[in-house]
This record gives structure tokens, sequence and C-alpha cells, in this order.
């Protein structure tokens, strides 16, 4: 540490740290426009000028390193006058549209130039124009003028997405702000270029013109979308969402949300919004029903179904999607009625994990602990677009000498250098990690598990295994393609086995915005009870289902959808129509997160709570008090919860310490070798069609990641078909058959094909996992 005065104020700063970063630690404020504490310095903006003593003139504060006895001065008349001058020149080029700007209210050029610019400019020249770049469906960049070339969005993308999407051309006042030549940004973080961004010159396109900050009501929440729980601070008009911001936790999502996150507001007031309750007639036709009279008919339906068939054809179905009040008034609901059939994990397909897995999977480790780790091995993710968030903490980490290493079935570049990688068929995702076990355990000098003894480790395995070794802090992390595999239990036991054997953390990065607080509700099957593949695989008599869009959120959406219209009786707690309306017989408008309370669990078991952001849309209500007036009305125990916040104390109840847990109680094992001559499928849920809320944001549905699905091959397997890449492709399952074009992708795993899920296009082909037959059409 040294010791530097600043305005007559003696403060200690660590070594090697620049003189803003003092004056901030001391509460001083020093005017700066490109300076981030997030970002490398770049010293171009020049605002934060300062009068250091001995110097001989001013120094910009943001990349003046700290010494020891430094005198500084951020308001002495040197001080002032420099950051004035800046001021005048920055407002040279500036086109001074404030009353017609989006970013008026909360601009920081606006605000310091109160402070430090003067009442009339000295510069009277015409002013540059700078033509709008078409940066995607996301940013405008109709304003660029505004542009004072602090280069935060630049760095952003470079150092915080991973990628750099746009640079700066040119020099002096010809210097611009652009893109790649025809090329959007793309990156799954670049809505952060416009929070960064001190003028109005990088503006959000959904939200521009929509409203003015100061006529906007500002509220927090939390993110529903992925594991993390990123925070929000969502921002309402009449009670309408207009725009969502990140709210600054540095434990979380530090200052960073993502896309997702972001824009995933555009899907809620959509036409397919479901405004009332609604029952199907005999003909068939959809009807408008008071909730009295709809509340009756779920009551009469189900009652009809406990009498005639028994309790045991009642199922539940949840999504990740809900709070944690709701899953557990479903399970409660359900198991209140007399089934023990209750799940909200649609996607996977091992009904033997939960014997697998003792407790709630979580992280294993706060998520904070990311940065912090040395040597990390990813099994089975899709990790950007999975967890955009916990990338980007990976991604710091690795500047700083981490290295991360993965095993999965396509390799997809995590925009980091990886230090080793296994890219393997899904179904021998399990013997991958046998390999690295082996080669740990050679390296080591200890017996190979008798079970592993004719396993012969691969020369990427060994890399691999020398990379956990040669670690102090090391990570096994589990992704949601392993989860979601019918081989769930044996990837789990090999890779809980392989993190012992490296003493490292083992963790489940968790698919879903509430994954763990589904498993404290208890949304799971009891005994005997079948989980939701289960459930919509052979059909019972009738369904519960709350939040989820089954032809898009279960595995084999096409079944799932068939299965519930073969149901004599289904009830859809949703919030928009076309997620149900094939297929249910009673649909109950239910609020989105924006507009209810409740409570989401993340993957480090952080119980974050939220209140209702907006008001109902229309007859909309929470789904929490339809699950608890339906209790009331089927004349139930345990249905009396004024609040959803006694609800969530009631599941809370002893604390998450002991119920979290990652120990698997199944042994390790090698999974059997692939009966069949076709491709095996990998199949990624892509990040904007992820849930039913996201899948409904028009402009995240007009981005490169939402583009129609293509068959992605690598050059050998396409070759073998005698195809190349833009022919088109027959693709053929059990189940059924499409055509999709293909795509050389030398990323895919030998022997594979890879085919997005989630897609009306895909959908025929049931099952994300399994043989696929693949010809040219």
């Amino acid at each position: 540490m040294v010791e530097l005065t600043i305005d007559g104020i003696k403060v200690e700063a660590p070594e090697g740290s620049m003189v803003i970063q003092a004056a901030h630690k001391l509460g001083v404020f020093v005017p700066h426009f490109c300076y981030h504490k997030k970002l490398s310095v770049a010293a171009n903006c020049r605002m934060c000028l300062v009068d250091v003593e001995k110097a001989p003139k001013a120094m910009p504060a943001c990349a003046t390193p700290v010494t020891n006895g430094m005198v500084v001065h951020t308001r002495s008349e040197k001080a002032i006058a420099a950051q004035k001058s800046v001021m005048e020149f920055l407002l040279i080029n500036h086109p001074l549209d404030c009353p017609v700007c989006d970013q008026g209210g909360e601009c920081q050029l606006q605000d310091l130039a109160v402070g430090y610019g003067a009442s009339a400019s000295r510069y009277l020249e015409e002013k540059r124009v700078v033509v709008a770049k078409e940066m995607g469906p996301l940013i405008s960049t109709e304003a660029m003028q505004r542009c004072i070339h602090c280069t935060r969005c630049v760095r952003v993308g470079q150092e915080i997405g991973g990628i750099m999407e746009v640079g700066m051309i040119n020099r002096g006042e010809h210097s611009e702000i652009t893109t790649f030549v025809g090329q959007a940004v793309e990156s799954e973080l670049s809505g952060n270029m416009i929070d960064v961004c001190p003028v109005g010159a990088l503006l959000s396109k959904p939200f521009k013109f929509s409203a003015r900050t100061w006529e906007m009501a500002r509220r927090r929440s939390v993110s529903p979308h992925d594991s993390l729980g990123a925070n929000l601070v969502v921002q309402t008009k009449m009670d309408r969402v207009l725009r969502v911001v990140p709210f600054e936790n540095e434990e979380v999502n530090e200052c960073w949300i993502s896309d997702r996150d972001r824009f995933a507001y555009e899907g809620l007031y959509t036409e397919d919004r479901l405004a009332h309750p609604m029952l199907k007639g005999d003909d068939g036709e959809w009807r408008e029903a008071s909730w009295t009279d709809a509340l009756q008919a779920v009551v009469q339906g189900f009652n009809t179904v406990r009498e005639q068939f028994g309790s045991e054809q009642i199922g539940g179905i949840g999504s990740p999607l809900a709070t944690t009040e709701e899953l557990a008034l479903l399970g409660r609901l359900v198991r209140a009625l007399g089934s023990e059939n209750v799940d909200f994990r649609l996607r996977n397909l091992d009904p033997s994990f939960d014997q697998a897995v003792k407790g709630a999977p979580w992280l294993g480790m706060p998520i904070a602990d990311l940065n912090l780790v040395d040597r990390v091995l990813v099994v089975g993710s899709f990790l950007r677009k999975d967890h955009p968030l916990m990338a980007q903490r990976l991604r710091q980490a690795v500047k700083r000498g981490t290295q991360v290493s993965f095993i999965d079935s396509a390799a997809e570049d995590p925009l980091f250098p990886v230090a080793h990688r296994m890219t393997v068929a899904p179904g021998v995702l399990p013997n991958a990690l046998a390999e690295v076990l082996v080669a740990l355990a050679q390296a080591q000098g200890q017996p190979v598990p008798d079970v592993f003894a004719g396993v012969s480790a691969s020369e990427a395995a060994a890399k691999i295994a020398a990379s956990l070794s040669s670690g102090e802090r090391v990570a096994v992390l589990i992704g949601n393609m392993a989860v979601a595999s019918p081989q769930a239990s044996l990837i789990a036991a090999n890779a809980s086995a392989l993190a012992k054997a490296a003493n490292a953390t083992f963790g489940f990065l968790t698919p879903g915005g509430n994954t763990v607080g589904g498993y404290l509700a208890d949304a799971l099957p009891g005994q005997g009870g079948l989980t939701a593949e289960q459930m919509l695989q052979q059909s019972l008599k009738a369904y519960l289902v709350v939040h989820a869009e089954p032809a898009f959120d279960a595995d084999n959406g096409a079944q799932a959808v068939q299965t519930l219209k073969d149901a004599g009786f289904a009830v859809a707690l949703t919030s928009f129509k076309s997620a149900a309306q094939d297929w249910a017989d009673v649909m109950l408008p239910i609020s989105p997160f924006t507009e209810t309370s409740g409570t989401f669990v993340n993957a480090e078991g952080r119980v974050q709570s939220f209140k209702g952001v907006a008001a109902p849309y229309a007859d909309t209500r929470p789904g929490w008090k339809v699950l608890r007036v339906l209790g009331n009305l089927f004349d139930l125990q345990g249905f009396d919860d004024e609040t959803s916040e006694s609800i969530r104390d009631s599941v809370m109840v002893g604390g998450l310490e002991d119920r979290l847990s990652n120990e698997i109680s199944t042994f390790p094992g090698l999974a059997d070798a692939a009966s069949g001559s076709g491709l095996e499928r990998v199949a990624d849920v892509p990040i904007y069609r992820s849930d039913v809320l996201v899948r409904r944001s028009q402009p995240l549905q007009e981005t490169a990641a939402s583009q129609a699905p293509k068959a992605r091959l690598a050059a050998a397997t396409l070759a073998a078909l005698g195809a190349a890449s833009g022919d088109f492709l027959r693709i053929g399952s059990a189940q059924g058959q499409i055509q999709l074009p293909a795509l050389e992708d030398e990323t895919v795993a030998p022997g594979c094909v890879r085919i997005a899920a989630a897609f009306n296009e895909t959908l025929a082909l049931g099952s994300g996992f399994g043989q696929l037959t693949v010809e040219r059409a």
C-alpha cells in the first residue's frame, strides 16, 4: 500500500492502482467518461485531468498510478481549467440535441456539461455528421454523431463479451465507431454496450422513443432465464414494462446482464398474451369465462378423474420459470389430491437421476468464486449460451491464468482460450470422463477403479487430467446437456469420482432460472411417482401444467403435446394462449415474473425474493394465488397462506445448508456402445429459445442466434453422406422425418449431427438424444 493526499485528505491505496480509484475510495468525485471500473484504462476522453504537485501539466486520474507521498488536487484552478477545456472540445462536434435524445436525464455528458461547460460555444463551423451503422435488432446507432469516442463499447465487447464486434476507424474528427463490414453485433452480452455509453450514441432499439427516464418508475427484480439469477431494475410507465437494466450486485451479476435478461420483456405484451380464463367447449371452440366458472370447471374435472380412475391418474407439471412459491403449491396441491406425479424438469430423461443425487444439485460454490478457481472442467454444456454471465466470469479468470477444459459434443468457442478439449458423441460422455479419471489415477500413481480396468486414456484425456492435477482451486462442473441426458446418473457419478480424485469442487450449472428452488420446494415425484418425462410419455387422465410450454420445453415436444391431447382433462396455468390452446381444456391466465411476487433460488443457493413490478395484465392473477384458491375449492388442508412470503418461509424452514448436496450415490461406470448405423443427435437449446417468455420477444427472435435451424455436421461426416454444405438433408428418427439444409461445422463431434431443439422446424424429430438416419434429400 502507498499513502497519498487527495484534496488535503490522506488515503492509502494499493500499489499500481490509479489516482481515480483512490479518489473514489475517499468519496471524491473526479469527472470522467472513458474510465469504467470493470474495463481496462483507455484514457482517451481526458475529462479526469487533475493537478498533481510537481507535475508540469494536468494528469489523467484514470491513467496516473499512485505513488508514495503524491499530492493531488481535483478542484484546483489548474484542474478545473483543464477539465473545462476538455468539455469545450467534447462539445465542439456534439449535436446538442438533448430534447430529442433518449439519453436525456441519464446522460453523463449532460450532467457534467452543467458543471464544466460554458453557456455558449466559441465554435461556429459546421458540425460533423456520422452515418448510422446497422448493429442488428437490439442496438440503435441512428445518432452516432453524439459519440465522444470513449471506446467503452469497444472494450465491453472485447473484454466482457470476449469478441471485438465494434471498433474505431479513421482519425481526428473523422473517427467513428463502426461494426465490421456487413456484420451486426451478435454477442449475447451486447446490450451492456448501451449501458456503458455515456452519451446517446448507442441506444436500445426496442425502447427507443418510448419514454423519458424521469417518467418511469424503477423497481428491483430477478431474472428467471438462467440459474445465475441476475439482479434487474425494471422500469415501467403506466404499469407497462418498458425497459430492463442491471442492478449492480458484485456477488451475482456484477454490473452486467445478458441480452436475454435485458430484452425478454418484449414478449410480455404480445397479441398471444392470455387475458381471461378460457374454457374449451364440446365443439372444440374456446370461450372466455369468469374466474369462478373456470375454477369450478377445474375442480369438477379433477374430481371426476379421481372418482372414475383414481388419484394416481393426476399429474402436475411445473417449469423452472415458475417461482418457488408456485412450485411449492403445485406439489402441495397434487399430493393433497392423492398423487405423487409432480415434476418441473421437462428435459430430464434419466428416471434414476433422483436416486443418484442425494439432495438439491447446485453449483457447489459461490458464483463469485468462478473468478477465483485456477482449473476448471466443464462437462456437457453450451456454456456461453446456457450461462452467459458465468462464462463471462470464467473469461476474466482465464485472463489471470485459469485453465478451463471442456468435455462436450460440440466444441463451441467460449470466446476465451480453452486449455484442453474432448469432443465426443453425447452417448459416450461418461466414457470420456472415465478416460480422464484413468489418466489422473495413473499420473498420481493411484490404482485405477476396477470398473475402468479396460479403459485406456487418450492424449486429450491425459492433458485434461494433467491440467486438473496441477491446480489448487479446481472445479468440475456439469452442464445442462449432461443433466438432460438419458445417462445423467452415470455422467454425474463419473464426474463426481473425477472431482474427488482431483480434490476438486463438484457442481451443477443447473438449467433454468429456478431449478434449485424447485428441488427445495419438493416439486419432485414422490414414492412411486412419475417424472415429467414419464408423465408425458404414458398418458394420464388429468394434467395440471404451470408456466410450461410442453411443445418446446419438453425433450420430446411433439409427443408431449400428443399425450396431453389424449388426456381426459388438461388444465394450463399460463401467460400465453399458444402455449396451451392446442391441448388444454381450461386455460387460466397467470402472471409472469414481472406481475407477481415470488422467489427464485439461483445455482449457488442464493434465495432472491422480489415483488411484482407492473400491474397484472387484464384478468391475470398470480400463479400462487390461483393454486391456493384451487386448494380451498377442493377443501384441502394447508392452503391458508395470505402472502407469497409465508409460502416461501415454509419452504425455507430449517435453512438450506443441509438440503443442497451434490453427493452422488450411484457407482461410476461405462456407457454401452451405441447400436445402429445412424448419426447421434446433438441438440442444443438456442439462447433465445429457452423459455416461454424469451420465445415471444420479437427483437430476440430477429437475432442471428434465433435463425432457422440447420443440420450441422463435421466435414468428414458430411462427405460420408455424399453431401456438401448447403445441400438439403432428409433426417429421420423413430418418431418423424424433416428436411434441413446442411452446414459444415468442424466443432461437431464425429458421427454426430447437431440440430437445435425448441423450433417448430425440428419438433417432428422428437427427443434431443438418440440415433438419426441422415441422407441427402
